[in-house]
């Protein structure tokens, strides 16, 4: 593949993952928009890498609390705060990964990936983000999560694997409903990021196995590395970007794409 290429599709995966504006909907509008060919599993995989390194070491204190906890949770017995967050990002996972293998069982997704669902959802979801951010007060911290507000998070997290959708802009709303501060609320959809990248990378990696050569091999380490310093970037930006700014900037930005993609699915 070009350099070009896997720079074009490092860049957008990593800034749009953390971004409440759907990285998927924008990887897939790459080919379906330009005369680019399909980046393929490979690619996809190694740029969702990147980002999931991106995001560890961003969050690496709450990372690190999170794994301390993990033998608790291997022994179903939860004595810290560091178990409870592991048992609380495990909940909130349970659902995608559940909804995810039956999309891929009934070939759901390949149905999903048009101009016109994703024009829908980046507008339909725009305004939920809108809404919510607006009327949801902001009294709560991630340190007060909840085992409840893991699972209802959880099932907010599922409906992003429509394209489109965004999984960080529907945690968001979701979380801002529940009256999370929006730092906090996006603090918990990037945690919450990481063990969902990493079950999909194990379903895609099954593939990916079968399919993969040397060449490919060589092109994903390239995008793995571009999308992390791309995902790092676009993390301090909005992470600062949130002390003093609501989520109105990226709502625009939905709304006017969601508009264009439309114009073009219907003329």
């Amino acid at each position: 593949m070009p350099l070009f290429h896997l720079f074009l599709l490092a860049i957008i995966q990593g800034v749009t993952e953390f971004l409440p504006v759907s990285s998927s909907g924008h990887l897939i509008l790459l080919p379906a928009l330009t005369s680019l060919d399909d980046q393929g599993l490979v690619i996809d995989v190694a740029v969702h890498v990147g980002t999931l390194f991106a995001v560890c070491w961003y969050f690496r204190s709450d990372v690190a609390l999170a794994a301390r906890g993990i033998p608790e949770l291997l022994r179903f017995r939860i004595e810290s705060r560091a178990g409870f967050l592991a048992f609380c990002l495990t909940v909130a996972t349970i659902p995608v990964i559940i909804v995810g293998l039956i999309f891929k069982l009934l070939g759901v997704m390949e149905l999903l990936r048009s101009i016109a669902v994703i024009g829908w959802m980046m507008i339909i979801f725009g305004i939920v983000l809108y809404i919510t951010d607006r009327v949801g007060p902001q009294s709560r911290t991630s340190d007060g999560w909840t085992l409840k507000h893991a699972l209802y998070l959880g099932l907010w997290q599922a409906v992003a694997l429509i394209p489109g959708t965004s999984r960080s802009g529907i945690v968001i709303s979701g979380a801002r409903a529940l009256g999370y501060a929006r730092h906090d609320a996006a603090k918990l959809s990037m945690l919450m990021s990481i063990p969902t990248i990493i079950a999909s990378g194990a379903l895609m990696g099954i593939d990916v196995v079968r399919i993969a050569d040397w060449q490919a091999a060589r092109d994903g380490a390239i995008a793995a590395v571009i999308s992390f310093f791309a995902a790092w970037a676009a993390l301090v930006f909005m992470m600062k970007l949130l002390r003093s700014v609501s989520f109105t900037p990226y709502v625009i930005y939905r709304l006017g794409l969601g508009v264009l993609l439309l114009f073009i699915a219907y003329t």
